[in-house]
């Protein structure tokens, strides 16, 4: 399943979404143009690698000197490829700025960041030890899409669904597609047996944070679908 919009209309215009968008494709455009080793060393020094932070293990001295804590923040706006770039935009553009409208422009910023730090978190505990970096907006955007489901459980998601070479579109409550969502990265998490070619836990982590963000920076007035909308 691939969402390709939502039936949730905005009061107000999503800067910061798009800003994030903006910097994440730029940021994307300079590590294609770095070439391949350049890109390589980009996403090795900005990247978020748990070693550093364990202290098992360093980089090799071209590449040091970036504070390792910092990565945190930076990992979040590298991106691995066209495809990782492009699913995470989409999904950015789709549930975030309904977030960024009930949230205001700052605490938006704030959520985002939180959400991206418990992806981080979630991540590192997993496997304080390993020397892969961790890249992209992923685990911040799982915090958008577990604040989405606790405000907008009953809009409705227009939503790509393919059997086999069959395709059809449908729209799916949100309750139903993000918890099926969130469902596919537990049972991936559980099964990978330490394949790090996608940071499940960093996805649980930031799905989590983003519950917890959400409660802390907004009212309960909002929360459970109770703002009113089409989506009521």
């Amino acid at each position: 399943m691939f969402p390709l919009k939502d039936e949730n209309p905005t009061y107000r215009t999503p800067y910061v979404t798009i800003g994030i968008i903006a910097i994440c494709v730029l940021v994307f455009l300079f590590q294609v143009g770095a070439g391949p080793e350049g890109g390589h060393n980009i996403v090795y020094r900005y990247g978020f690698i748990p070693a550093l932070i364990s202290g098992s293990g360093e980089l090799p001295p071209h590449l040091a000197g970036f504070p390792s804590l910092l990565t945190s923040i930076t990992s979040m706006f590298l991106h691995g490829g066209w495809f990782h770039l492009l699913g995470n935009m989409v999904f950015l553009w789709i549930f975030g700025d309904n977030i960024e409208d009930v949230l205001g422009h700052f605490r938006y910023v704030v959520f985002y960041v939180l959400s991206g730090a418990g992806a981080v978190l979630l991540q590192y505990l997993s496997d304080p030890a390993s020397t892969l970096p961790m890249v992209g907006a992923s685990g911040a955007i799982s915090g958008i899409l577990g604040g989405y489901i606790i405000l907008f459980p009953k809009a409705k998601v227009l939503t790509l669904v393919w059997f086999g070479f069959f395709l059809t579109t449908v729209r799916i409550s949100a309750v139903w597609f993000l918890g099926a969502w969130f469902l596919m990265q537990w049972v991936n998490a559980l099964s990978s047996n330490g394949d790090a070619g996608v940071a499940w836990w960093a996805h649980i982590g930031g799905f989590i944070a983003g519950l917890l963000a959400l409660f802390i920076l907004k009212p309960h007035r909002y929360l459970f679908g109770r703002r009113q909308g089409p989506w009521s």
